[in-house]
């Protein structure tokens, strides 16, 4: 063998033993022992009470006199500790004092009171494991490392060979060799049930796959949320200042020519920028409130406009009328619908923007949540046609009939233009609004001239807003 062969075989050993050493006595190792000896504490409550219990039958005052009735003691506890793990307070105990000493990830824990049977069973066991195995560990570590010591000690301290302490059978060699191989008996004791712990926890007090299912659900539920925010948001803000910008304009080109438009654009930027604050502080107070706009209600009422939007989790929105209030009266979000269109109309003419509106049909029937879907889509029809068109004719026309609600909006292409420009949200919120709803929507250029059209189902939409028919 050469040298360097050699030294590599040494290393090779030591770097081994330093692994046994650590896995037997390292941080997570001695953290483990702290647990279970923990373990052993919380265990004496329920050895003594089981004690009483047993001693009626052992004959005997005392049951710790007898190993045979200590075990039958330590087997009655056992079930008492099982009941008291059914407890949800258990979980949550366990569950810290496991992620502080057991070297387990504190994602594959739960550490919720869980209120399900099946998640108290599962904590019921891991109680039962826990204060056994640290009811045999406490014992061993109270029992082993004294006697390990006078056998350590047994060369160096003649009284030790005395025969009133049973110790002859151990020489001066053999006395401390058994003595380390106690101590590390126990060690090799305790990193097993660490480790048996270790690896039982995440099943017994870890989340379900069904925990794991819903904990995604609530968070899609909370991104939905926030989509749904900040489509609102782009929606109302992102057309008060596409038409707060064309009216001032629109004003400064003929500020001196023409003073009554100007104020009439003034009052509009006025009006505009009023209504759009409150739209936004609403909006931003709902994000205030909790941090999770996911959470409780707000899952179904992110905002008036979407509240119906989602079906199932928006009929407390919708009963509660336009005005997006929850049931404190507190305002949850704008909520603003076909009824409130005029306005809408006149903002945009303000800007400069030769718009005409053909209605046709009764809008007396539409759902509250269709009309309010409606009129974002619209609003945000006529923010796009004034960013990308500018000041062109727009023709904006809304059909109802029995079964469907129909918005059509057309303006011709600028000169030159192939389209829509820009990488905005705009197309795509209304094409998530329109399918919220079950509805379509298409919009492209065709022969110069920009088309929106957008379809929604009536009746589907009503027994999603109204949990039945019309």
């Amino acid at each position: 063998m050469t040298p360097t062969s050699g030294s590599g075989g040494r290393y090779a050993v030591t770097r081994r033993v330093r692994a046994w050493a650590r896995l037997l006595f390292g941080r997570r190792a001695r953290l483990r022992w702290v647990h279970l000896v923990l373990g052993g504490a919380l265990l004496m409550p329920y050895f003594l009470l089981a004690g009483v219990v047993v001693a009626p039958f052992s004959g005997e005052d005392n049951v710790l006199t007898s190993l045979g009735h200590q075990l039958l003691a330590f087997a009655a506890a056992l079930p008492l500790v099982a009941v008291s793990g059914l407890f949800p307070l258990a979980r949550v105990l366990e569950t810290a004092a496991a992620r502080a000493l057991c070297g387990v990830p504190g994602s594959a824990l739960d550490g919720g009171a869980s209120e399900s049977w099946a998640a108290r069973r599962r904590t019921a066991a891991f109680c039962t494991l826990h204060l056994g195995l640290g009811g045999v560990v406490s014992g061993m570590t109270l029992a082993v490392p004294p006697m390990a010591a006078l056998l350590l000690a047994f060369p160096l301290v003649p009284e030790l060979r005395e025969e009133r302490l049973g110790l002859g059978a151990f020489g001066p060699l053999t006395a401390p060799l058994a003595g380390a191989g106690m101590l590390l008996a126990l060690a090799a004791v305790v990193a097993a049930a660490g480790a048996l712990q270790a690896r039982l926890l995440p099943a017994l007090l870890g989340p379900t796959p069904e925990d794991r299912l819903a904990a995604a659900e609530r968070r899609a539920a909370g991104l939905a949320a926030r989509n749904r925010l900040a489509r609102e948001l782009h929606d109302s803000v992102g057309h008060a200042l596409s038409a707060v910008a064309l009216q001032a304009s629109a004003a400064r080109r003929v500020l001196d020519r023409d003073p009554a438009f100007v104020r009439e654009a003034l009052a509009a930027i006025e009006e505009t920028t009023r209504e759009t604050v409150g739209e936004l502080d609403a909006v931003l107070g709902l994000l205030r409130k909790d941090g999770t706009p996911g959470d409780g209600e707000g899952d179904g009422g992110g905002t008036g406009g979407d509240r119906g939007g989602t079906g199932g989790d928006g009929e407390s929105g919708d009963e509660e009328g336009g005005t997006g209030r929850d049931g404190a009266g507190a305002v949850r979000g704008p909520g603003r619908t076909l009824r409130e269109l005029d306005g809408l109309l006149v903002r945009t003419r303000a800007a400069g923007v030769p718009l005409r509106y053909e209605p046709s049909g009764d809008p007396g029937g539409i759902p509250e949540v269709v009309s309010r879907e409606a009129y974002r889509i619209v609003q945000e029809g006529l923010s796009n046609a004034l960013r990308h068109a500018g000041q062109v004719p727009v023709l904006l026309r809304i059909a109802v009939d029995e079964d469907e609600l129909e918005i059509c909006m057309e303006n011709p292409l600028p000169s030159g233009g192939t389209g829509r420009a820009g990488g905005g949200r705009g197309l795509r919120g209304i094409t998530e609004r329109a399918a919220l709803l079950h509805g379509r929507s298409e919009a492209g250029a065709r022969d110069g001239v920009w088309r929106l059209s957008v379809r929604l189902p009536l009746r589907r939409a009503g027994v999603r807003a109204h949990g039945g028919g019309r």
